[in-house]
């Protein structure tokens, strides 16, 4: 039950603005963030979302959480998942005073839950070294946001007010409302900020200096670890494990400019840029992990599977029947279907959960895709957090089995995964959260940019291919790199380990 009186208020606007043009006058400051679909708005790309300045930040490393209010910060020793349903409790909102809305985030909480959460969830080792050293789990609490609605085209101001009297929680909604309202119709008199480059969204028309990253492995070193997975395959222990492995470069220039081109390249319907102190997270990812909706019915969407883009329509429709043929792929996918099953099995209605779509091939700017989708309905006294922590981390980012996966991950990769495999997403303070898998995603921290980049081992894989897929996976990224790299001088020859098409 909240700790508040709560009220709401929603307003359609009328703006010269897209959703991307007021985020990019406020993009640089701490806390802002943007939640933005740019693609298939009939199906999943239908909404974009953006806000700042969160009334309440909240922030973990293992059971140690932070809760930022104000100019107050209040640390403690505690279970992060425990204290983050507490806060979204005590700020809760009756499905009914939105109205009917079917806006699906209307206000609540925006940010990231990071791989390493798993530690408390399971036992595991604790092998990898956490050279970056970020929070584990990381949420700002916002009572405003600027919604767009892809298919409608249409704009909304959300705004929500809480405390301990009706009328005053009625005063601070409106108050709110009518600060965004003044802030939209300022840019819209004063313009917004020029961009450093133009690209219209998937396209890639700009220079592409070379670069030169910093491996995790060599090509040699990844496909020893590819065969040391086969090898625990074949001893019995496993049946499938997702192995990656870190790209560093030297990045000079801007996160947002990042953020930009990679989304002018590579439009998703999960893309997200935070803008945290610590980090910036610049992420264009296609796979949702899971979503709640008011009804209590889940959704998952585990992508195993991929090939490249054709350079042309015939090479295109070849490698499209290529993945949908594929024994291996099919393999790969069904075995996350079954886990997903059974994580959704723990804490849905008994034969609830079933697979809407099986193995279906989605078409990305550079990738074919091959997605499954399982829903359920919760069992009564549940909530997001026992799905969350059920399916935690995602299972296309495991394997399976998914503790023993977890394990033999921890023995193979020699650095944290971090957000990495993770979840970015909302969880909206009426119950509807959507949560997507962190993947094709850059963090940019402290001068440098980091990419990871993986793929399902099976007992047929081979780990050259493996390799190769993950480069695949890395093209989008390094384009965009690539594209915001300011001075071209700084450029050196690529090294072996992109010698790949990328």
């Amino acid at each position: 039950m909240s700790a508040y009186a709560s009220f709401h208020v929603l307003q359609e606007i009328e703006s010269s603005l897209g959703i991307f043009d007021y985020f990019s006058t406020f993009a640089h400051e701490e806390y802002a963030f943007l939640l933005e679909s740019g693609r298939d708005p009939e199906k999943l790309g239908r909404y974009s979302f953006t806000s700042r300045r969160p009334f309440l930040v909240f922030k973990s490393k293992a059971d140690r959480v932070t809760i930022i209010e104000g100019d107050r910060a209040t640390e403690k020793k505690a279970n992060p998942f425990e204290e983050l349903r507490a806060l979204m409790r005590r700020y809760r909102v009756d499905p009914a005073l939105y109205g009917g809305s079917p806006l699906p985030f209307l206000g609540g909480a925006v940010g990231y839950f990071g791989y390493e959460l798993c530690y408390l969830l399971e036992k595991l080792p604790c092998l990898g070294a956490d050279d970056l050293a970020l929070p584990d789990a990381y949420f700002l609490f916002v009572d405003s946001v600027v919604i767009y609605d892809h298919l409608e085209q249409k704009m909304y101001v959300s705004a929500v007010g809480f405390d301990a009297d009706p009328r005053g929680a009625e005063t601070k909604a409106r108050r709110r409302l009518e600060e965004v309202l003044a802030d939209i119709r300022r840019v819209e008199r004063e313009g917004i900020p020029v961009p450093a480059t133009a690209v219209e969204p998937g396209s890639d028309n700009g220079s592409r200096p070379q670069l030169e990253f910093r491996a995790m492995f060599s090509e040699e070193g990844y496909m020893d670890v590819v065969q040391k997975a086969k090898e625990h395959i074949f001893a019995g222990d496993i049946f499938e494990v997702c192995t990656t492995h870190r790209l560093e470069y030297d990045f000079r220039g801007d996160s947002f400019q990042l953020y930009r081109d990679l989304r002018a390249i590579n439009p998703a319907p999960f893309a997200s840029y935070l803008n945290l102190p610590e980090v910036q997270v610049v992420s264009s990812s296609p796979e949702r992990f899971v979503r709640v909706r008011r009804d209590r019915v889940c959704e998952s969407r585990p992508i195993k599977g991929t090939r490249p883009r054709g350079k042309t329509p015939r090479q295109d429709r070849d490698l499209h029947k290529e993945l949908m043929s594929s024994i291996k792929d099919r393999a790969e996918n069904i075995m996350i279907v079954d886990l997903v099953r059974n994580d959704f099995g723990r804490v849905c209605e008994v034969g609830t959960v079933q697979v809407s779509e099986l193995m279906i091939i989605e078409k990305y700017a550079t990738v074919f895709q091959m997605v499954s989708t399982i829903i359920g309905q919760l069992e009564e006294g549940r909530d997001c957090f026992d799905l969350i922590q059920a399916c935690f981390p995602g299972g296309s980012m495991t394997g399976a089995p998914k503790i023993e996966a977890m394990t033999i991950i921890d023995a193979l990769e020699p650095v944290k995964r971090g957000i990495y495999s993770g979840s970015i997403g909302y969880l909206d303070f009426s119950g509807n959260v959507d949560l997507n898998i962190v993947i094709r995603t850059i963090l940019v921290k402290d001068g440098k940019a980091y990419l990871q980049v993986g793929g399902a081992v099976v007992a047929d894989s081979d780990p050259r291919e493996e390799y190769l897929e993950t480069l695949t996976k890395a093209r989008a990224l390094i384009r965009a790199l690539q594209r915001a790299t300011h001075s071209a001088e700084r450029a050196v020859e690529v090294p072996a380990l992109m010698s790949a098409p990328v």
